[in-house]
């Protein structure tokens, strides 16, 4: 009884924690949708190494504390996490640029 009672509240706390990633990663994506790029890293490989960003630190943090979770569990990694570090690096010229992107995961994640 004791480990299904752990189990529940781990996937209690994964559950949470997948809500405070889409919260925290919703406001992100509206701060760069403003026109504040930075989230999704277009231009980190030019000019010198600069620090990600306080929302990508927190959201990654929360992503590795979900994968945990997620691993323990045994369920499938995070897909939101997986997809939002997949977008992020270097992009070519003709891509669209952060505010643009991010108003594209606005309208999908609505």
């Amino acid at each position: 009884m004791a480990r299904a009672d752990r189990l529940a509240r781990m996937d209690e706390r994964r559950g949470e924690l997948e809500n405070t990633y889409r919260g925290a990663l919703i406001a992100a994506l509206e701060h760069t949708a403003s026109g504040k790029p930075g989230l999704f890293g277009h231009k980190e490989h030019s000019g010198p190494k600069r620090p990600a960003p306080p929302a990508v630190i927190a959201l990654r943090e929360i992503g590795a504390e979900i994968a945990e979770l997620r691993a323990a569990l045994g369920l499938d990694p995070f897909e939101l996490h997986r997809e939002f570090e997949s977008a992020r690096g270097p992009v070519s010229a003709q891509a669209p640029g952060e505010p643009k992107q991010a108003r594209a995961w606005l309208e999908r994640l609505a």
